[in-house]
């Protein structure tokens, strides 16, 4: 189980009650009564928690979970072992997740305004907002109901944070628009100037950065990520974009809906993503490319050209992933020919 320090677990739950909330399907209707007590790993799980099973790698431990229930798809329902109930979902593990959020949910916002808080009197705050230690509100600021800001946290002048916005300890915005139901990791750091400049041997010559950043409804931004403002146009990340810890998104580069963007991975300025795209871990895209709807890019790729909507790319420079691993598979012969001529 969770430890108890750091979660607070709601229930318990019947499991009929779990099974409608995930989608999932109960694959003995006597067992809806059962009451099921906490989450766990397959190797962990007790008689009254519920675990999941969808990677084969984890069969083993499947065929002896002592768990009570197993979210589990169809054609892994006979592999269980005896006496567990089973809830049958194509998608087995988003159907746990929606049960874990049940027994963990997101702890309340508790309103009001810490006495270290400095808040300008302009700064707009919404109804049930927290304000945290230390935090600072500059003039003009709008926070949006229910919105939480953590310790230490910094908003500049006139940026505009949405309702049941979770902003961690440590953060600093400025130049923004965020929309609700946002959450921002410690150290996320949005709206500082982009990197722009005119090289010049007698000095480089700054170009002012006069674009905001623009942040749809229901993102959420790890911890010590970073996202400039716009040059002029504004730097946007599209509504339900998820993105990790440590990212770099560059001046005037744009995100489509609900893409992800993994740990260490950067976007060049004026890069352009589609819908539902996927950057991999320590990826990295130059600037003013097209990134199409669905496109996915390897882990440590770098891209430099445009990818076409759908396709999967990697390598350095990124080529089309099936033509990358033929590449590989030729420098790997052609080092062994070397090795056996001497």
């Amino acid at each position: 189980m969770a430890d108890p320090r750091f979660f607070r677990r709601s229930g318990p739950f019947r499991l009929q009650e779990l099974a409608e909330h995930a989608g999932a399907r109960l694959l003995d209707p006597a067992a809806g009564e059962m009451l099921i007590h906490d989450v766990a790993p397959l190797d962990r799980a007790g008689p009254e928690d519920l675990t999941f099973f969808d990677n084969p790698a984890y069969l083993g431990q499947y065929r002896e979970t002592g768990a009570a229930a197993c979210v589990t798809a169809e054609k892994h329902a006979g592999k269980a072992p005896p006496g567990t109930a089973l809830l049958i979902s194509p998608a087995p593990y988003g159907a746990y997740a929606r049960i874990a959020q049940l027994f963990y949910p997101p702890p309340p916002v508790m309103p009001g305004r810490h006495p270290s808080a400095v808040v300008h009197e302009t700064a707009l705050i919404g109804e049930g907002a927290w304000i945290g230690p230390c935090a600072v509100i500059e003039a003009g600021v709008r926070i949006g109901a229910g919105s939480s800001i953590g310790a230490g946290t910094v908003i500049g002048e006139n940026a505009e944070v949405g309702a049941d916005c979770r902003i961690a300890p440590n953060c600093t915005l400025s130049h923004c628009i965020i929309g609700d139901r946002v959450t921002l990791h410690p150290g996320v750091r949005i709206g500082q100037d982009g990197f722009g400049f005119h090289p010049d041997p007698r000095g480089h010559v700054k170009v002012p950065q006069l674009g905001r950043v623009r942040i749809g409804d229901g993102c959420e931004i790890g911890a010590n990520t970073t996202i400039d403002r716009g040059a002029g146009p504004d730097t946007v990340v599209g509504a339900g974009t998820w993105i990790d810890n440590l990212v770099q998104i560059g001046h005037n580069a744009e995100t489509g809906q609900g893409c992800i963007l993994v740990a260490q991975c950067g976007l060049s300025g004026s890069t352009k993503l589609g819908n539902f795209v996927a950057i991999a871990a320590q990826s990295g895209v130059a600037g003013h490319l097209t990134v199409g709807d669905g496109a996915r890019l390897a882990a440590r790729s770098g891209s430099m050209h445009s990818i076409p909507a759908g396709e999967t790319w990697g390598g350095t420079p990124a080529m089309p992933l099936k033509r990358y691993f033929r590449m590989l598979k030729t420098l790997e012969k052609l080092g062994e020919q070397k090795v056996e001529k001497g």
